[in-house]
């Protein structure tokens, strides 16, 4: 059994309110650091993982760099964990998009599987990359336990292609900063989910 920990980075700037983040180089917040912390403090109690994979943008690299020191195993970047290229949309915020083309906004709501970003990538294109690192993680640590950090879009498309969801269905699943995912591959190719989206090791920040 291959057991996959998915998860997303730590909080940054440009969540709430909400932008079109992307491919732009946003470092993690105290509170982003906060959150990888208590992350890789639960790692390393319940887990014994191999090896971390993240994104190239360094809010992945910082919070998985921090579990894979806390666990004692290396860590490296795999492409197909970038973000989704937003083009044109980078950094604007969602009531800019909005009010500026709403058709596009609204397509993107609500069958988020037809839009292709002005200048940038389609959800198809992130299944594509996120297959390849998925297809990696198969190949190389058959049998064992491997992080993934990715971003909110890719965790989605990862987690759509492991359930056999369409990509329709995005929206229905939500990625919250340095939250958990458990997936464990079995031999046969079943997958079987533990959780998604857990953000309990995260309680205690959330309280204070």
């Amino acid at each position: 059994m291959t057991r996959i920990l998915l998860t997303r980075h730590g909080h940054v700037d440009g969540i709430h309110p909400a932008r079109f983040r992307g491919r732009a180089e946003l470092p993690l917040t105290d509170r982003g650091v906060a959150q990888a912390e208590a992350l890789a403090v639960r790692v390393v109690a319940r887990w014994k993982p191999v090896a971390v994979y993240t994104s190239s943008l360094q809010r992945c690299v910082v919070t998985g760099g921090r579990v894979a020191e806390v666990c004692g195993i290396p860590a490296s970047i795999h492409e197909g964990m970038g973000d989704i290229d937003y083009g044109a949309w980078q950094m604007r915020t969602h009531d800019e998009i909005e009010k500026e083309s709403p058709e596009a906004y609204r397509l993107w709501r609500r069958a988020p599987h037809l839009v292709r970003f002005p200048g940038g990538e389609s959800l198809q294109d992130v299944v594509a990359r996120t297959s390849n690192a998925l297809r990696l993680v198969l190949d190389r640590h058959a049998g064992e336990t491997v992080v993934l950090v990715g971003h909110d879009s890719v965790n989605r498309a990862l987690l759509l292609q492991l359930l056999d969801q369409p990509l329709s269905a995005y929206w229905k699943l939500a990625q919250d900063p340095c939250a958990l995912n458990e997936v464990e591959i079995l031999a046969d190719g079943d997958v079987r989910v533990g959780f998604i989206n857990d953000t309990s090791h995260l309680d205690h920040l959330d309280r204070g």
